[in-house]
């Protein structure tokens, strides 16, 4: 990918402002600043060279996007049991430098990223498509408590960025707060979330029958996404696709033979 495609805004980049009374980096990225990864200075929030160097496509599942070393569209997993979704797609993986990168944004009080982090994901392979083809963008819902102890919800920044007037936060809720599931393994984090997302009921005709995108920041194991296709399937929607910034990579996979 060429680091060409981000010089300034980026052509692909989204162009809507943010909601009024959030700080932009957009507007920080007017004035000398530091590049987060190599500290370049000046620069934008995340340089040319960086971007060039760290957010190079990769070749994916077309089902859970997972890096593949092989020229076939699925991996094994997928290829024995699909998920609850039609496709997924991400920017990049999730290693050094966007592990830090999104622990600023999510953990450290920093809601600015999301401008950057949506115009990686904006400019991945597949994306543009997907986001014209979507009637909704529905972020993936936290629980009241979680979002009291961070402030917002880090995937409607996400959302808002790509396409604000497509995102809707109050057709997909989160009804019941879990324990952290960074710690956990995938099938202890299905049981945790058994129950915790449900469409609103006043809102379900709203859904019936439309293509929608999920947009998350970061898929692990895929467990919250699977929980909350789940819950948009029953409601009538008729095609998901899951949109994250960064993808975990459990070892790549090496085709259906896996």
């Amino acid at each position: 990918m060429s680091a060409r495609r981000f010089s300034g805004v980026s052509a692909k980049a989204p162009q809507d402002p943010p909601p009024p009374g959030l700080a932009s980096d957009r507007f920080w990225s007017w004035l000398p600043s530091q590049c987060a990864v190599c500290k370049a200075w000046p620069a934008r929030p995340l340089c040319e060279t960086c971007i060039a160097a760290f957010a190079q496509p990769l070749h994916r599942c077309r089902s859970c996007a997972l890096q593949l070393n092989a020229p076939v569209e699925l991996c094994g997993a997928c290829l024995r049991r699909a998920p609850p979704w039609h496709n997924a797609l991400t920017a990049v993986s999730y290693q050094w430098p966007w592990t830090e990168v999104v622990a600023q944004f999510k953990y450290h009080s920093q809601p600015g990223w999301a401008h950057s982090l949506a115009s990686l994901m904006h400019s991945a392979p597949g994306v543009d498509d997907a986001l014209a083809q979507a009637q909704w963008l529905l972020p993936m819902p936290l629980s009241p408590q979680r979002l009291a102890q961070r402030g917002f919800n880090q995937s409607l920044l996400l959302a808002r960025q790509l396409s604000p007037h497509k995102t809707r936060y109050d057709l997909l809720l989160r009804i019941r707060d879990t324990p952290a599931q960074r710690t956990l393994p995938r099938s202890e984090r299905l049981s945790n979330l058994q129950g915790a997302f449900t469409v609103d009921p006043l809102q379900a005709a709203t859904l019936r029958g439309q293509r929608v995108m999920l947009v998350d920041d970061v898929m692990t194991t895929g467990a919250s996404l699977h929980m909350a296709a789940l819950a948009l399937t029953a409601a009538g929607v008729s095609h998901i696709t899951t949109l994250v910034f960064a993808r975990t990579e459990e070892g790549a996979h090496d085709g259906p033979q896996q």
